[in-house]
């Protein structure tokens, strides 16, 4: 009896497993899978393909460890101990150098001569002449004061008139006084109003100035 149903039990499987293979080939079992699981269950068994994962990032490169070196050690000084200086022995002193010399500044430019100034001109050479060498081209228009005619002032003036060498005056002044001084003032102006003829004398240039004495005479008639 326990044989028979080991038997029964494998000869069902094998039967299950042909009838399974059977309807596998002639596309039974798929449609029966199709009639019986719905689409959605399908579709849930359908899983997406996941997305590939982005490679990991390349590993920081190790650091390297500076390590410094300790500085050497500085020489140090040795002292040496001072000698005592032996008993009764001569000691010395060490003199200062002495100060340097004051530099002295240096000396200022000297200021730059001035220019020389132009020549003078030379001073006009003064002549003397007479009535004689001196003709009048234009006489000397004497006016008599009314206020000395009516007070009865006469005289003789004597100007000292200064001619250039075109015989024109230059300048007038009074030699010798009337005694009044209106008489005096009108034959100054008579001077100045006055031409001689130009004078040529031996020596003299454009700027000699030739000096006259010129009378003037004032008088009442009866």
């Amino acid at each position: 009896m326990g044989l028979s149903r080991n038997a029964v039990i494998a000869g069902g499987v094998v039967l299950f497993h042909v009838a399974a293979l059977w309807a596998l080939q002639s596309g039974l079992l798929r449609r029966a899978a199709e009639v019986v699981i719905p689409v959605e269950i399908l579709s849930e068994f359908i899983e997406p393909p996941k997305p590939a994962e982005p490679p990991p990032p390349p590993p920081e490169p190790p650091k390297r460890e500076v390590t410094k070196t300790p500085p050497p050690p500085r020489p140090q000084a040795i002292r040496e101990p001072k000698p005592t200086p032996a008993p009764n022995a001569p000691t010395g002193s060490i003199e200062p150098p002495p100060p340097p010399a004051p530099i002295a500044p240096p000396a200022p430019p000297e200021p730059p001569a001035p220019p020389a100034p132009p020549p003078a001109p030379p001073a006009p050479k003064l002549v003397e002449i007479s009535q004689g060498q001196a003709q009048y081209i234009r006489e000397p228009r004497i006016t008599y004061p009314a206020m000395s005619k009516r007070l009865g002032e006469t005289g003789t003036v004597i100007v000292a008139v200064y001619f250039n060498s075109a015989g024109f005056p230059k300048r007038a002044e009074i030699f010798k006084s009337s005694g009044y001084d209106r008489l005096d003032q009108a034959a100054r102006e008579a001077a100045m109003s006055s031409q001689v003829t130009p004078i040529r004398q031996p020596g003299a240039n454009e700027a000699t100035v030739y000096l006259l004495k010129a009378p003037f005479n004032f008088t009442l008639s009866q």
